[in-house]
């Protein structure tokens, strides 16, 4: 039975241009590269220079992603922004840079889901194209964490990286079957009795300031790895599908040892993992479509791959995406 699917047709990302290595930290905080890459598989990460904002990141990385579908921003029906870290409390970053694209015509709005924004984005993006209300959609993950850290807090400001990834989701006419390209499941989840695990101490209607990120990492680490395995089994059984069809696992890029954690419950041997947190730290909702984009510039991704994208946030908030290319 044939059915509308929604199709990757670009992908791009966007990073600003100052790398900040591992030995810069020692400088300020009581830190070394050795503990650095040892507690996480970080090794650098990049910095946005001043003035420059999510928005800007996020309309370069859709630049790119729409210059890789070879389509125009005046042929898309909506965008949609995953972000913890907006340019301003409103309008949207998603409103901005659709005003950046020249785009007059269609919607635009942010999801804010922290580290799974880019899961609750896409799913949200394909639920859009499967009941009809848009054909084609701008999905980016964007983010400016180096905004919101605790420069004193040596175990979460060495983490966390600034950049901005983006797809191009269209719709496309499926057989219905686990074989068709496109999002095929997606798997999305959230419990509030953990939000004191991971937060922004600062809101506009709790401190009106912008506040530092606060962060219990044994805690997350210990929710991270059960819940991103279980979520991905999920997602593929929604599909029809199980580990042995998945040719890649793209996940959140936020620790080295969570990703080869959850590849081994996920029984997917590392050679099949998407892997580049060592270069961007943890980007947030950046991450997963970031890691897209890299891992497509490299050659790594053929048609009809099986992809399977899942991250953790706070909220806590997680979830997973299958996707066939």
């Amino acid at each position: 039975m044939s059915m509308i699917r929604s199709v990757l047709r670009g992908m791009g990302h966007a990073l600003p241009e100052r790398v900040v290595e591992n030995a810069e930290f020692e400088n300020w905080v009581d830190t070394t590269d050795a503990w650095i890459k040892s507690r996480s598989g970080i090794e650098r990460r990049h910095f946005a220079a001043e003035g420059q904002t999510t928005s800007d990141l996020a309309t370069d990385a859709a630049r790119a992603a729409l210059a890789d579908a070879g389509m125009e921003a005046a042929t898309l029906d909506a965008i949609i922004v995953a972000t913890s870290t907006p340019d301003t409390t409103f309008p949207s970053v998603a409103t901005m840079v659709q005003g950046k694209l020249g785009m007059t015509n269609g919607f635009a709005f942010d999801v804010q889901a922290v580290c799974a924004g880019f899961v609750f984005a896409m799913s949200n993006a394909d639920a859009l194209i499967k009941s009809g209300q848009a054909k084609r959609v701008l999905v980016i993950g964007a983010e400016t964490f180096s905004r919101i850290m605790n420069w004193e807090d040596r175990t979460t400001c060495v983490l966390f990286g600034d950049g901005a990834g983006a797809v191009v989701l269209e719709a496309a006419e499926g057989e219905g079957t686990a074989q068709d390209a496109g999002i095929l499941a997606t798997d999305l989840n959230s419990d509030g009795t953990y939000r004191d695990l991971l937060y922004v101490d600062g809101g506009v209607s709790k401190t009106q300031t912008t506040g530092v990120l606060v962060m219990q990492g044994k805690e997350v680490f210990r929710h991270a790895v059960d819940k991103l395995a279980k979520t991905a089994e999920a997602a593929l059984e929604k599909a029809g599908l199980s580990d042995a069809d998945v040719d890649w696992v793209v996940p959140h890029q936020a620790n080295l040892r969570i990703i080869k954690a959850t590849a081994t419950k996920m029984n997917v041997p590392m050679d099949r993992v998407v892997v580049t947190v060592q270069d961007h730290g943890n980007t947030s909702a950046a991450s997963i479509p970031l890691a897209l984009s890299v891992a497509k510039s490299q050659g790594k991704f053929a048609p009809g791959q099986l992809l399977v994208m899942e991250a953790i946030g706070g909220g806590l908030a997680w979830g997973a995406v299958v996707l066939r290319l």
